[in-house]
């Protein structure tokens, strides 16, 4: 079984960048296909990007189409999520997920058994 460990969050300005990492580790990372979901604070947990096992991207929110972008390098065993033009509504705690291979939907947080325990993201207008 993988465990993952999000890492990268903090506090940017709007408009600014960051780089969010999903480390696995446990299992055989390139076994899992990947996924980010974000929580804001007082709101549902909502999907953001997936990717396959191999690394072709899946799909994105369209909250975050064009300014998000999803990345996994098996070799190192880690997923991304790079963030650019950052809007204080991107402000939520970003989670990593992984499925073993459940079949559903990229976008539904059913698919994916294991999770990481999120990174903060706070965005400042």
């Amino acid at each position: 079984q993988v465990q993952l460990v999000e890492s990268g969050g903090g506090l940017v300005q709007a408009g600014g960048s960051l780089r969010l990492s999903c480390a696995g580790s446990g299992g055989t990372f390139s076994r899992y296909h990947m996924a980010w979901f974000r929580q804001a604070s007082g709101k549902e947990r909502e999907f953001v990007a997936a990717i396959t096992r191999f690394g072709t991207t899946l799909g994105y929110a369209n909250s975050v189409k064009g300014r998000f972008t999803i990345a996994k390098v098996n070799a190192e065993n880690t997923a991304y999520l790079q963030l650019r033009s950052l809007k204080p509504e991107d402000t939520a705690v970003y989670y990593c997920a992984a499925n073993g291979g459940v079949v559903g939907s990229y976008d539904s947080m059913k698919t994916y058994g294991y999770w990481g325990q999120g990174t903060q993201v706070t965005v400042s207008s």
